[in-house]
């Protein structure tokens, strides 16, 4: 099976994602089938997500949870999925498919979407994180539009397809 790695070396997927970062705001990582992470590329977007994923329930049962759905409906689609995570935030889901064969996704998230909001509750309730602290971590979390996230779906899309087809 080919793997992402096949496609373009480490340092190559940590500018694609640091790319798509510096267009978008999202914090963006590529993930295996497994739904790990294939770099060690970290950038936190806002206060909220370290928060959460230095949880362990946070990140396996919000960060991961969202991931999986998502890639796998991106997989069954064969397109890209813009939804919220549980937490309330956007992600988008962009498959990696070679010859009809998933091989991974690129996740991007991290952004309030236009008119949502955080769940501070669920994230209470999951996390042990209080209320009120989740409020504060989420004071200045940046919004993104709609378009904006479709834009950024149909970049990394772009992206994926023009890698694909120099295999």
């Amino acid at each position: 099976m080919v793997q992402l790695t096949d496609l373009l070396p480490l340092e190559k997927w940590v500018e694609l994602e640091n790319e798509i970062h510096a267009r978008s705001g999202l914090e963006s990582n590529v993930f295996n089938t497994d739904g790990i992470r294939i770099t060690d590329n970290k950038v936190w977007v806002n206060r909220l997500c370290p928060a959460i994923k230095a949880t362990d329930k946070g990140q396996a049962f919000i960060c991961a949870v969202a991931h999986m759905n998502l890639a796998n409906q991106a997989r069954e689609e064969g397109r890209p999925v813009i939804e919220e995570c549980d937490a309330g935030l956007m992600k988008i889901v962009v498959p990696i498919s070679v010859d009809g064969q998933f091989i991974g996704a690129i996740g991007a998230c991290g952004l309030l979407p236009a008119g949502g909001e955080v769940d501070n509750f669920l994230i209470n309730r999951i996390t042990e994180i209080d209320e009120e602290t989740v409020s504060e971590l989420c004071e200045d979390l940046a919004v993104i539009e709609t378009n904006s996230a479709e834009e950024v779906a149909q970049f990394i899309w772009e992206k994926i397809e023009a890698i694909v087809a120099e295999t």
